[in-house]
Protein backbone atom coordinates (compact mmCIF):
# COMPACT_ATOMS: atom_id res chain seq x y z
CA UNK A 1 0.00 0.00 0.00
CA UNK A 2 1.58 3.24 -0.34
CA UNK A 3 0.59 5.63 2.35
CA UNK A 4 2.08 9.80 2.35
CA UNK A 5 2.85 12.21 5.15
CA UNK A 6 2.24 15.61 4.65
CA UNK A 7 2.90 18.02 7.60
CA UNK A 8 3.62 22.11 7.42
CA UNK A 9 4.80 24.11 10.05
CA UNK A 10 1.94 26.31 11.04
CA UNK A 11 -1.45 26.41 11.56
CA UNK A 12 -1.90 29.29 8.60
CA UNK A 13 0.13 27.06 6.36
CA UNK A 14 -1.80 25.05 3.82
CA UNK A 15 -1.83 21.16 2.82
CA UNK A 16 -3.45 21.09 -0.10
CA UNK A 17 -0.12 21.14 -2.79
CA UNK A 18 1.21 18.00 -0.56
CA UNK A 19 -1.72 16.11 0.00
CA UNK A 20 -2.59 16.39 -4.48
CA UNK A 21 0.66 15.36 -5.38
CA UNK A 22 0.24 12.16 -3.24
CA UNK A 23 -2.82 11.61 -4.40
CA UNK A 24 -1.72 11.86 -8.11
CA UNK A 25 0.64 9.07 -7.20
CA UNK A 26 -1.28 6.47 -5.85
CA UNK A 27 -1.65 6.84 -2.21
CA UNK A 28 -4.19 5.32 -0.50
CA UNK A 29 -4.13 6.59 2.52
CA UNK A 30 -2.46 10.06 3.96
CA UNK A 31 -1.75 11.24 6.96
CA UNK A 32 -1.22 14.66 7.66
CA UNK A 33 -0.78 17.34 10.59
CA UNK A 34 0.48 20.89 11.28
CA UNK A 35 3.42 20.89 13.81
CA UNK A 36 6.67 21.66 13.75
CA UNK A 37 9.40 19.31 12.28
CA UNK A 38 11.71 20.13 14.90
CA UNK A 39 9.57 18.74 17.57
CA UNK A 40 10.76 14.99 18.15
CA UNK A 41 6.56 14.17 19.20
CA UNK A 42 4.39 14.06 15.79
CA UNK A 43 1.52 12.26 16.45
CA UNK A 44 0.63 11.41 12.79
CA UNK A 45 4.19 10.41 11.71
CA UNK A 46 4.24 7.89 14.58
CA UNK A 47 0.71 6.83 13.54
CA UNK A 48 1.56 6.41 10.19
CA UNK A 49 4.90 4.70 11.34
CA UNK A 50 2.72 1.80 13.58
CA UNK A 51 0.32 0.92 10.83
CA UNK A 52 3.11 0.11 8.44
CA UNK A 53 3.21 -3.10 7.11
CA UNK A 54 5.47 -5.08 5.03
CA UNK A 55 5.80 -3.83 1.13
CA UNK A 56 4.23 -0.78 2.34
CA UNK A 57 5.68 2.60 0.46
CA UNK A 58 5.88 5.92 2.28
CA UNK A 59 5.47 8.88 0.12
CA UNK A 60 6.64 12.69 0.75
CA UNK A 61 6.41 15.29 -1.22
CA UNK A 62 9.97 16.75 0.21
CA UNK A 63 12.69 15.50 2.68
CA UNK A 64 11.80 18.72 4.64
CA UNK A 65 8.52 17.63 5.32
CA UNK A 66 9.81 14.29 7.17
CA UNK A 67 12.00 15.61 8.93
CA UNK A 68 14.73 18.59 9.72
CA UNK A 69 18.00 17.32 10.53
CA UNK A 70 20.20 14.54 8.37
CA UNK A 71 19.81 12.56 12.12
CA UNK A 72 16.43 12.90 12.24
CA UNK A 73 16.05 11.82 8.67
CA UNK A 74 18.00 8.56 9.14
CA UNK A 75 16.37 8.06 12.30
CA UNK A 76 12.95 7.64 10.51
CA UNK A 77 14.42 5.81 7.64
CA UNK A 78 15.63 3.32 9.66
CA UNK A 79 12.58 2.49 11.17
CA UNK A 80 10.33 3.04 8.23
CA UNK A 81 12.71 0.11 6.75
CA UNK A 82 12.22 -2.16 10.56
CA UNK A 83 8.99 -2.48 9.60
CA UNK A 84 10.09 -3.79 6.07
CA UNK A 85 8.52 -0.99 4.05
CA UNK A 86 9.85 1.77 1.45
CA UNK A 87 10.53 5.41 1.33
CA UNK A 88 9.97 7.61 -1.10
CA UNK A 89 10.60 11.19 -1.66
CA UNK A 90 9.00 12.69 -4.86
CA UNK A 91 11.11 15.83 -5.04
CA UNK A 92 14.64 13.96 -4.26
CA UNK A 93 15.36 10.93 -6.15
CA UNK A 94 17.86 9.85 -4.82
CA UNK A 95 15.85 8.94 -1.69
CA UNK A 96 13.60 6.31 -3.06
CA UNK A 97 14.51 2.86 -1.58
CA UNK A 98 12.27 0.82 -3.77
CA UNK A 99 14.72 0.64 -6.19
CA UNK A 100 18.18 -0.61 -6.01
CA UNK A 101 19.71 2.10 -7.38
CA UNK A 102 18.14 4.23 -4.40
CA UNK A 103 18.80 2.35 -1.72
CA UNK A 104 22.46 1.96 -2.70
CA UNK A 105 22.43 5.95 -2.87
CA UNK A 106 20.88 5.92 0.48
CA UNK A 107 22.98 3.59 2.18
CA UNK A 108 26.08 5.46 0.72
CA UNK A 109 24.64 8.78 2.69
CA UNK A 110 23.94 7.23 5.75
CA UNK A 111 27.54 5.40 5.35
CA UNK A 112 28.61 9.32 4.81
CA UNK A 113 26.70 10.52 7.97
CA UNK A 114 27.97 7.81 10.19
CA UNK A 115 31.81 8.62 9.27
CA UNK A 116 30.87 12.35 10.21
CA UNK A 117 29.65 11.31 13.48
CA UNK A 118 32.44 8.63 14.10
CA UNK A 119 34.65 11.34 12.92
CA UNK A 120 33.08 14.44 15.12
CA UNK A 121 33.94 11.53 17.88
CA UNK A 122 37.12 10.82 17.23
CA UNK A 123 38.03 14.44 17.98
CA UNK A 124 36.07 15.23 20.64
CA UNK A 125 37.79 12.34 22.40
CA UNK A 126 41.64 13.33 21.02
CA UNK A 127 40.34 16.62 22.39
CA UNK A 128 39.91 15.36 25.88
CA UNK A 129 43.02 13.57 26.21
CA UNK A 130 44.65 15.86 25.25
CA UNK A 131 43.22 18.81 27.93
CA UNK A 132 43.96 16.00 30.23
CA UNK A 133 47.39 15.66 29.18
CA UNK A 134 47.87 19.49 30.17
CA UNK A 135 45.70 18.38 33.51
CA UNK A 136 43.05 19.64 33.08
CA UNK A 137 39.87 17.90 34.02
CA UNK A 138 36.67 19.30 32.24
CA UNK A 139 33.09 18.58 33.93
CA UNK A 140 31.30 21.36 36.00
CA UNK A 141 33.22 23.69 38.22
CA UNK A 142 33.06 23.10 41.93
CA UNK A 143 30.88 25.28 43.26
CA UNK A 144 32.52 28.11 45.46
CA UNK A 145 33.43 26.73 48.89
CA UNK A 146 32.31 30.38 50.68
CA UNK A 147 28.77 29.81 49.63
CA UNK A 148 28.41 26.43 49.82
CA UNK A 149 29.82 26.84 53.57
CA UNK A 150 26.88 29.02 53.68
CA UNK A 151 24.65 26.92 52.66
CA UNK A 152 25.25 24.35 54.73
CA UNK A 153 25.19 26.29 57.61
CA UNK A 154 21.40 27.32 56.92
CA UNK A 155 20.70 24.03 56.71
CA UNK A 156 22.09 22.31 59.35
CA UNK A 157 20.44 25.37 61.60
CA UNK A 158 16.95 23.72 59.89
CA UNK A 159 15.59 27.98 60.46
CA UNK A 160 15.42 27.81 56.54
CA UNK A 161 13.66 26.41 53.39
CA UNK A 162 15.58 25.06 50.73
CA UNK A 163 14.45 27.85 48.47
CA UNK A 164 15.17 29.93 50.79
CA UNK A 165 18.78 28.48 50.79
CA UNK A 166 19.38 28.40 47.16
CA UNK A 167 18.43 32.18 47.04
CA UNK A 168 20.44 33.56 49.95
CA UNK A 169 23.17 31.33 48.91
CA UNK A 170 23.21 30.73 44.70
CA UNK A 171 23.46 27.04 45.12
CA UNK A 172 20.91 25.05 43.53
CA UNK A 173 18.93 22.47 45.40
CA UNK A 174 20.83 19.11 43.44
CA UNK A 175 23.98 20.92 44.06
CA UNK A 176 23.19 21.28 47.97
CA UNK A 177 21.86 17.59 48.15
CA UNK A 178 25.14 16.22 46.18
CA UNK A 179 27.35 17.90 48.81
CA UNK A 180 24.82 16.81 51.96
CA UNK A 181 25.39 12.98 50.80
CA UNK A 182 29.10 13.12 50.50
CA UNK A 183 29.09 14.31 54.03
Amino acid sequence: MKIGYARVSTNEQNLDRQYDQLIAHGCERIFMEKITGSKKERPELERMIDILRNGDTVLITELTRLSRSVKDLFEIVEIIRSKHADIKSLKEPWLDTTTPQGKLLFTVFAGISQFDRDIIRQRTLEGLSSARARGRKGGRPKAPSQKMELALKMYDSKDYSISEIEHASGISKSTLYRYLKKR
